[in-house]
């Protein structure tokens, strides 16, 4: 866990257990999965992670939020290195609202997260949201990687949740 600004920390993990990503690129450095807690009035997962390290991410979670509930899960992207835990997330916080655009709850729901039992809120290009004194803003980046793919500016910081759209491989190991 890594604090990013005064309501933002880094909660994701490192993987150095991988020669190789998705079996095809290889990663001497390892690799890191991004995921964001922002604190505010309302709380907001940013992502999730890989699958290998969702019990990294419910530990740096639980430890930032203190005892307060997730109000909210923000999906930018449906690839498994930043979705596979959505369900883990819903079964642990079962109040947690769901923020995302239509094509990513159609491929949630095809790929079998019970998404429906939660308020699924659904954003478009363009459209803004607040978690308190912190606004954020939704840009469509569909084929950056994936087809549902967005990213989302906290306007309030200046901080770019940008999915895949600058990714690079390494794991991170303390440094943001």
């Amino acid at each position: 866990m890594r604090k990013v600004t005064n309501d933002l920390y880094w909660v994701g993990a490192n993987d150095h257990r991988l020669a190789l990503f998705e079996n095809c690129f290889p990663i001497p450095r390892g690799v890191s999965y991004n995921a964001y807690c922002l604190l505010d009035e309302k709380t907001v997962l940013f992502d999730t992670v890989d699958w290998s390290a969702c019990r990294q991410l419910l530990e740096n979670l639980a430890y930032v939020l203190d005892g307060r509930e997730l109000d909210y899960l923000l999906v930018n992207h449906l690839e498994p290195d930043h979705a596979a835990c959505i369900e883990e997330i819903l079964l642990r916080h079962p109040k947690v609202k769901l923020i995302s655009n239509e094509k990513a709850f159609m491929l949630m729901r095809q790929f079998g997260f019970h998404v429906d039992g939660h308020e699924c809120i659904e954003v478009k290009e363009g459209d803004t949201f607040s978690f308190g004194k912190h606004t954020v803003t939704f840009v469509g980046a569909p084929m950056v990687h994936w087809p549902e793919a967005m990213v989302t500016l906290d306007v309030t910081d200046g901080v770019l949740f940008s999915a895949d759209a600058f990714g690079t491989f390494g794991a991170l190991d303390g440094k943001l």
